[in-house]
């Protein structure tokens, strides 16, 4: 029996995590620990710090972005209230008022912080510093961090805890790639890839249930972006509901809504079309459907009770910065209160409810961006409850008219599942939960 067949998902992740602990004890210089979306990889950093500064070690914790940085420090005050923290950060730097903990100090530099038990900074931070080291260091999301980045702080520390999800976006580079493609040093892949292609014998863990996709969403998932892993929902059928206090009137709109509360999922299909980036249509509905999610006082009965969902529990999601724009202009005042982003900026981010504008939707050919995996993996794993997809009729076809034609390259691990296998295992399901447009 494996960690995916117990019955109680609590015991599954439990044992996983006992794991983790347990090797953070042992002789290993290094510990890899994959998570799916929603699987708790910020309490397993927060639970593994606590058992590290129990154990009288002084550690460093690396994150990609500042507001992940607050994030930790908010969550790690909270349940160590005792355990002294410092965030270290850049001149200008304003604390949030979840920073301002009597507990945690906030210094720009290492050495105002000398006294602290646990430091946390920004990996950009960290690799400003000419000088001292710790025992130990976390890092965090360690999937974005590409690799070049992790040597620069590598000589901070001698042990290290590596948390990440290996199906989201890849690190993000503005310079061409192809020089290094194949060296098992490649400055632009991940920080974990290029660890395991050098440490191969290094202990990896995986966390097997995710606590924010529900029953509906976590085989879908899991299916197109996890074929080798797997993981499973934390949830069961029925757990989680969506109700609207206002009834639809019988649009397209509110049967795309009704059916992603009844299954979790909808397809909003617009006819096929090659069109702009900006297709005014597709961003119209894409703002409709929001807005009159919004509009009918949706209710979320999961776990944890039940909640009105919010314009700050709604987001929309598009692969563009103008699709975004766009967006949040057609919602007009509700622009400023949903939260509208690419992919890139929702990562590790969670909502009961999302409306996604497909990457591909009207396009006329099929790039490498908009047919990478981990973007459409962001787009279709934020959501607690349900995922309405905007898109035009003919994907699947632009899909089997533009097959993956990546050159392979010696060296170059070969990445599963490659975008084009991803989004026909999505846009299968996606055609079970089709509402057409209104003509």
């Amino acid at each position: 029996m494996t960690l995916l067949d117990t019955a109680d998902p609590s015991a599954a992740a439990a044992a996983v995590v006992d794991a983790v602990l347990a090797d953070l004890d042992g002789t290993h210089r290094g510990v890899v620990v994959d998570s799916p979306p929603g699987a708790g990889k910020s309490t397993l950093v927060v639970r593994a710090t606590g058992h590290l500064a129990a154990a009288g070690e002084r550690l460093m914790i690396v994150a990609q972005t500042n507001e992940q940085v607050d994030d930790l420090v908010e969550r790690i005050a909270g349940e160590h209230p005792d355990l002294p923290l410092g965030r270290l950060s850049a001149a200008g730097y304003l604390a949030p008022d979840r920073v301002r903990r009597p507990s945690v100090r906030v210094a720009q530099k290492a050495d105002d912080l000398a006294d602290r038990a646990v430091v946390i900074a920004t990996a950009a931070k960290w690799a400003t510093l000419s000088e001292g080291s710790w025992p130990w260091a976390i890092v965090d999301e360690a999937y974005q961090m590409r690799s070049d980045m992790l040597l620069r702080i590598a000589g901070r520390f001698e042990r290290a805890l590596f948390v990440g999800d290996p199906g989201q976006l890849d690190p993000f580079s503005t310079v061409e790639m192809e020089r290094w493609a194949g060296l098992a040093w490649d400055p632009t892949r991940s920080a974990v890839s290029v660890l395991l292609a050098h440490n191969p014998e290094l202990p990896v863990h995986r966390l097997p249930v995710s606590w924010r996709l529900p029953a509906s969403a976590a085989p879908v998932v899991s299916r197109a972006f996890y074929p080798f892993t797997g993981f499973r929902s934390g949830t069961g059928p029925g757990d989680r509901r969506l109700e609207f206090g206002e009834p639809g009137t019988g649009s397209a709109h509110d049967r795309a809504l009704d059916e992603a509360a009844r299954s979790g999922w909808a397809l909003y299909e617009l006819p096929a079309r090659h069109t702009p980036r900006t297709d005014a249509a597709a961003v119209a509905a894409t703002a409709a459907l929001a807005a009159r999610l919004l509009a009918r006082g949706a209710t979320a009965r999961s776990e944890a009770g039940a909640r009105p969902v919010g314009a700050d529990r709604i987001a929309v999601g598009a692969a563009h910065r103008d699709q975004v724009t766009a967006i949040r202009a057609a919602l007009g005042p509700l622009g400023s209160q949903i939260t509208v982003d690419t992919a890139n900026r929702l990562q590790g981010r969670e909502y009961d409810v999302t409306v996604v504008l497909h990457p591909l939707s009207g396009r006329r050919d099929a790039t490498a961006f908009h047919l990478e995996s981990g973007r459409l993996c962001v787009l279709a794993s934020r959501h607690r409850h349900a995922c309405l997809v905007v898109a035009r009729a003919g994907i699947a076809e632009l899909l089997d008219a533009h097959p993956s034609a990546d050159p392979v390259r010696l060296g170059e691990p070969v990445k599963f599942p490659d975008g084009w296998e991803a989004n026909q295992s999505v846009l299968a399901h996606l055609a079970e939960h089709r509402v057409a447009a209104d003509a």
